[in-house]
């Protein structure tokens, strides 16, 4: 880890609540609550601060890049340096410095991702390193809101960059006669700079310019939150290595400036259909999965099979006890408000540690770990999901015991949840008609994972064999429970608990 001269600065020391205060985030007389609320339960400061309501963990991640010294402007024509993902750990009070240097040289002998090796140890959560993600990319990236309102539909916004004038006027003339709107940059510093306000449907950008060129912007609106942006590289230079550079680079096609405008308007529709499917794609499972996860689903899209294939997958449901019961004695809209908040919290423990949503069953909900993606540690994230939803809904309970407390209106939430979680061959693909079809796996396996789910009790997560197989040699902790007769099974089936 990079040695600094900077003091050290954590979310539970004066010098952070100095800085709080510097940034006119907290006063000092809630400063002051905070820190006895501390002296009595142990809570870091910002955590004291946000049981409080003075902050939000956001305005505390902020402040915490404040303090590690990482909001700096960077100097004109250089990208914000993204911090390291082990010192956010540490700095958050995830990970000490001895586990981060443990992690880091497991890392340089085998080559694999730190956050695994994280996970694997025990030593974060996938919560935790996925909020450290957050904060590294808010850091590394701020992205001013768009002051700039999107083309009138139908017509695609272009952006130009070009160091010559008379190349910008020349394509901004042919393109804005054939129906486009053309925004045009000489400087490529200052197009990256406008991007987020621009918004174009697509870049074409110069081969050569001064500064960076045409590959170096396209590199870097391609690794940035504009990775999604189609880019065209102009080059009056038809060398196949230059091609191969820049397609390499991320661009989306490579277009000689010798040719006629009616070519270069021809491959800019390609591009964007090609780029519209994309998006079809993305728009698709973004109501399954997490962001990530469909990241890695449109870096190989034909990896991903919609029409069906037997796969390996980690299936988990989870089902609201009583809740039947509890909505009787609720008026209409308050159902719905409470089924919503439990519902919303248990799916954010899926998304979280990247798994799929495959539907919600009324009072419960059917989760997806090895499909459409599969990775092999999906048995861990859908134990550690689990175990997430179990502490959310604890936490629910508490705040609901302590309104009741307050307010001692009517009674308080009693909600428990019962999860089971089975791994094994399954068909994964879009099922249904013409009409309506859903991405979501079939097979014995999600049957036996239903059906231990129906069995847990509440507070409880029992777990199928070939689950616990794949999670030996993980810090998990299982009690084996007597084999259980299942419908459709012709002999007992082994069953455990897992320990959280």
């Amino acid at each position: 880890m990079a040695s600094s001269n900077r003091p050290t600065v954590r979310a539970d020391s004066p010098l952070f609540g100095e800085l709080l205060l510097k940034l006119a985030i907290v006063t000092p007389n809630q400063i002051e609550e905070a820190l006895a609320l501390q002296s009595l339960n142990g809570q870091r400061l910002g955590e004291a601060l946000i049981s409080l309501g003075y902050v939000t963990r956001e305005q505390i991640q902020d402040a915490l890049g404040e303090a590690l010294g990482l909001h700096n402007p960077p100097p004109q024509g250089f990208t914000p340096v993204q911090p390291p993902l082990g010192e956010l750990l540490v700095g958050l009070k995830y990970l000490t410095v001895a586990q981060l240097d443990e992690a880091l040289a497991l890392q340089r002998r085998t080559g694999r991702k730190l956050g695994e090796i994280l996970v694997e140890h025990g030593y974060c959560t996938y919560k935790q390193l996925y909020e450290g993600l957050g904060l590294q990319g808010r850091v590394s990236g701020r992205q001013e809101p768009s002051s700039r309102s999107q083309p009138q539909e139908g017509h695609h916004r272009i952006m130009v960059v070009d160091d010559s004038p008379l190349a910008c006027a020349f394509v901004q003339d042919g393109l804005v006669s054939l129906g486009y709107e053309v925004v045009c940059f000489q400087d490529p510093y200052e197009a990256l700079e406008q991007v987020n306000k621009v918004l174009p449907a697509i870049v074409l950008s110069d081969l050569d310019m001064p500064g960076i060129d045409g590959m170096e912007l396209c590199r870097r609106l391609k690794e940035g939150p504009t990775r999604a942006m189609p880019v065209i590289i102009l080059t009056a230079n038809d060398n196949e290595t230059e091609r191969v550079m820049g397609l390499r680079a991320g661009a989306d096609d490579y277009v000689n400036k010798s040719a006629s405008m009616d070519e270069l308007a021809a491959r800019i529709e390609s591009v964007m259909r090609r780029t519209g499917e994309t998006e079809r794609m993305r728009k698709l499972f973004a109501r399954y999965t997490s962001d990530a996860v469909v990241e890695e689903i449109l870096k190989s899209p034909d990896s991903v099979v919609l029409t069906g294939e037997k796969r390996e997958v980690t299936t988990l449901f989870a089902d609201i006890r009583n809740f039947t019961g509890l909505a009787d004695s609720l008026p209409p809209e308050q159902t719905v408000g409470v089924l919503n908040q439990v519902l919303g919290g248990l799916s954010d423990a899926v998304l979280t540690c990247g798994g799929t949503l495959d539907k919600f069953l009324g009072d419960g909900l059917m989760a997806v770990f090895g499909a459409p993606v599969f990775r092999q540690d999906d048995a861990l994230r859908a134990l550690q999901a689990s175990k997430m939803m179990m502490a959310f809904m604890m936490e629910l309970r508490e705040r609901a015991e302590a309104e009741w407390a307050t307010t001692r209106q009517g009674r308080p939430l009693t909600l428990e949840l019962g999860i089971g979680i089975n791994s094994g061959m399954v068909v994964a693909g879009n099922i249904g008609g013409a009409m309506r079809a859903e991405y979501t796996c079939i097979g014995d396996a999600v049957n036996v994972a239903a059906r231990l789910c129906a069995l847990a009790g509440p507070g409880e997560i029992l777990v199928g064999e070939r689950t616990v197989a794949l999670l030996a040699g993980h810090e998990s902790g299982f009690e084996e429970l007597p084999p259980v007769r299942l419908k459709g099974k012709p002999q007992p089936v082994p069953l455990f608990r897992a320990l959280w």
